[in-house]
């Protein structure tokens, strides 16, 4: 059996699975920062994750059901920023997230 180095195993630029899931959750931290810096501070500080399903659902994550509840407010400016960045977003979701 082949010893691997951590490095090699979290190398993004491999085609493996684990390369996958490293892109993709670096994608999802960059998403978060877009669409925190949509919004005023206070409110963009309440999103602690956010995901795009298909086909174009925007998922993103409230610290707490009364944030969630603010951030319901903001969806159009969420899906708008998360346009602009590239990202196909058509509906969005806010949830809370577990704790």
């Amino acid at each position: 059996m082949t010893i691997k180095r951590l490095e090699n195993l979290l190398n993004p630029n491999d085609d493996g699975d684990l390369a996958d899931i490293i892109r993709h959750a670096r994608d999802m931290g960059k998403l978060v920062q877009i669409l925190q810096k949509s919004l005023p501070a206070e409110e963009a500080g309440s999103i602690v994750a956010a995901n795009i399903r298909d086909p174009g659902e925007l998922v993103v994550l409230a610290s707490s059901s009364a944030w969630a509840s603010r951030l319901r407010f903001e969806t159009d400016t969420l899906i708008a920023a998360a346009r602009k960045s590239g990202v196909e977003a058509n509906t969005c979701t806010v949830r809370v997230a577990r704790t």
